[in-house]
């Protein structure tokens, strides 16, 4: 997906089993951020510096929500464990990570193999992406101050 596209109409279900549509986020701004798997370091930096601005995230006027291929399980114990305020859908399958364009090739200590890149999507009321944080540009550790800063930019 590209900046001006419209998020799917289904996003997926969150660790409650709860559905994330379009339709339920009409009217909200989001930050719809992909990471590869819970309770990695990078990934459980990110989640971190995103609930530790959570706050002024909201009083921006945006909600969070994550997305990998994790379980609903897995997501739940992520969440508990670092009492994440936000929802993180259970992309298991990749449908959405697919659509969004964040499913690709990785490589490992020469390995390749497919998995979640971690890219972030802020999203308006109507559903359409306003700006992509790519995967070389994301700073895990202050990712949240890097979306403020763009938005205090803006």
């Amino acid at each position: 997906m590209n900046i001006g596209d419209k998020l799917p109409d289904m996003l997926g279900l969150n660790e409650k089993g709860e559905a994330i549509t379009r339709e339920s986020l009409a009217g909200k701004k989001v930050v719809l951020y992909v990471y590869p798997k819970d309770n990695t370091s990078g990934c459980t930096a990110e989640a971190c510096s995103l609930k530790d601005h959570y706050d002024e995230l909201s009083q921006a006027g945006y909600a969070v929500i994550g997305v990998s291929k994790d379980s609903a399980a897995s997501h739940q114990k992520f969440i508990d464990k670092y009492e994440l305020p936000f929802p993180l859908i259970a992309d298991v399958d990749t449908t959405l990570l697919q659509q969004l364009g964040a499913w690709g090739e990785k490589s490992m200590c020469g390995k390749k193999y497919m998995g979640a890149l971690r890219t972030t999507y802020l999203v308006n009321e109507e559903g359409v992406i306003e700006k992509i944080f790519t995967p070389k540009e994301i700073k895990t550790k202050i990712h949240a101050e890097q979306i403020l800063d763009y938005l205090s930019g803006k």
